[in-house]
């Protein structure tokens, strides 16, 4: 079995479950973040760390489509584990009906209910401890859903829950098909953190990703698998073309050289690929101090060009990796709380 060292030294084993090192883990929220109040219960369960949520009669989570007032929180999404999120509402159906085969779970094969059906933005499938949503593209679509899915993460009730973020990316200096575990997400002008104006000033919030999940995530790669998986940041682009360097939008006032010499500053940073939300997504998870992490495979290597070329067949192949990287994670910690190791 494959071991990997968290960042509270304990050595994690792959035939012992997940929980039990989460469960245990020697250093507490305190002595990693001195004098910052600890934003989860001491039952697990997610704190809010908004006061004036207090004064709320109902709270309406628009975009879900959900309240707290008509709908029973608890009963329905109490038992959550694992949000995982990703661009489209296909994507993410997909998804659930894999992580429900992975995970063996009953009534297989069942139509699929999205359960955020009446606001007709976002689709929300469940299938076991596993919500599957839709995010969206860019940083304003999903982090409208990540706040309103940590909050009902705390209503429900959910104890010690994760977050994924799976999808796609454009791949720096890597082949095109890996998968990248992201460790942190750097902003277009190369910070670590995400800015985000509050009251007409900016707030930088740092973009790092819980490493013991990332470690954890990638120590389950397997020698059988036809794809390179790497630990690595992920740029996150405020736009498709311009924002990522290309050379094929409507709009370009730099030259090839200039596109190179940015990749490559990308490259000697530490980053791995590039998609439009890690920032934001790193940032929001660790605020609220949910554990969680992104996966995503590349498209294409940037460095050999903009335009994404293989096949339509070649990238519905290569879009189900995430998904079964993922569902390692996700089945290992599943059979591991259920057998009580």
């Amino acid at each position: 079995m494959m071991k990997t060292q968290c960042d509270c030294d304990f050595v994690i084993n792959n035939s012992v479950g997940l929980q039990a090192h989460y469960d245990n883990c020697s250093l507490t929220w305190s002595e990693k973040h001195p004098g910052k109040e600890c934003p989860k219960n001491a039952d697990g369960t997610v704190k809010l760390l908004n006061k004036h949520l207090l004064n709320l009669d109902v709270d309406i989570l628009y975009h879900l489509g959900l309240d707290t007032l008509n709908y029973d929180l608890p009963a329905m999404f109490g038992d959550v584990k694992f949000v995982c999120m990703g661009g489209t509402k296909h994507r993410m159906r997909e998804f659930a009906q894999y992580i429900s085969s992975v995970l063996n779970l009953p009534r297989q094969g069942e139509k699929l209910v999205n359960l955020t059906k009446h606001s007709q933005r976002y689709a929300m499938y469940k299938v076991g401890p596993v919500l599957s949503v839709s995010h969206g593209v860019g940083i304003p679509s999903m982090t409208t859903l990540l706040q309103e899915v940590i909050k009902l993460l705390s209503y429900a009730k959910a104890k010690n829950p994760f977050i994924f973020r799976l999808g796609t990316s454009g791949g720096l200096n890597i082949p095109a098909g890996s998968v990248v575990v992201s460790s942190f997400g750097l902003s277009g002008d190369l910070k670590k953190s995400y800015s985000v104006p509050v009251l007409g000033k900016i707030r930088e919030l740092p973009s790092f990703l819980d490493s013991r999940v990332c470690q954890e995530v990638h120590s389950l790669v397997s020698e059988d698998d036809d794809f390179n998986t790497y630990i690595g940041g992920t740029m996150a682009a405020d736009d498709f073309y311009r924002g990522q360097a290309r050379l094929d939008g409507p709009f370009c006032d730099y030259s090839e050289t200039d596109k190179m010499t940015f990749l490559k500053t990308l490259t000697n940073l530490g980053v791995k690929n590039i998609e439009m939300e890690a920032t934001a997504f790193s940032a929001f998870t660790r605020e609220a101090g949910i554990r969680a992490g992104i996966v995503c495979v590349t498209l294409l290597n940037r460095l050999d060009g903009d335009q994404v070329t293989p096949s339509k067949a070649t990238l519905t192949e290569w879009q189900k990796r995430p998904m079964v990287v993922l569902g390692r994670y996700i089945k290992q910690y599943v059979d591991a709380h259920t057998n009580n190791i």
